[in-house]
């Protein structure tokens, strides 16, 4: 039996052509207490790159548009919520719901296989650390097949 041992180098991280953007709604408690999941997936694979928790304010997407920097993303699919519009480069920036249909699938997935995203339910979040907890374990879970 012969074994031929090839050291492999490190894959360069390759560069995502175009992602779409999208927040989600929900909320803490009380619907006047709203929670937004904001994240980014790579429009050519489905696969989420990054995602925050927070209000739907400029300063939460910056630090989404942040955990993107390294994937160096050359085109942003998006809806036309003010804070994409504020803070990409107009020439790198796509607007309209064709090219979000893929991200709007995941918000279905999740609402229904996570009951406290429903939109009309009694099972809901009491603090915003369980809230950002539960979600996030499952993207975790099901999105990277990490562990719990």
């Amino acid at each position: 039996m012969e074994v031929e041992i090839i050291r492999v180098e490190e894959p360069e991280e390759a560069e995502v052509e175009e992602s779409e953007l999208d927040e989600m709604w929900s909320y803490v408690g009380k619907k006047s207490n709203p929670r937004w999941l904001w994240h980014a997936i790579d429009r050519r694979t489905g696969q989420v790159l990054a995602y925050v928790f927070g209000r739907r304010k400029d300063q939460v997407f910056l630090q989404l548009k942040k955990l993107l920097e390294p994937f160096g993303i050359k085109r942003y699919c998006t809806d036309g919520w003010g804070a994409y519009e504020r803070h990409l480069p107009a020439e790198a920036h796509e607007i309209g719901k064709r090219k979000t249909q893929r991200i709007e699938r995941k918000h279905l997935r999740l609402r229904t296989r996570i009951k406290r995203l429903a939109r009309k339910t009694i099972c809901f979040s009491k603090t915003e650390e369980m809230h950002d907890l539960v979600i996030g374990l499952f993207i975790n879970c099901y999105e990277f097949s990490l562990p719990i």
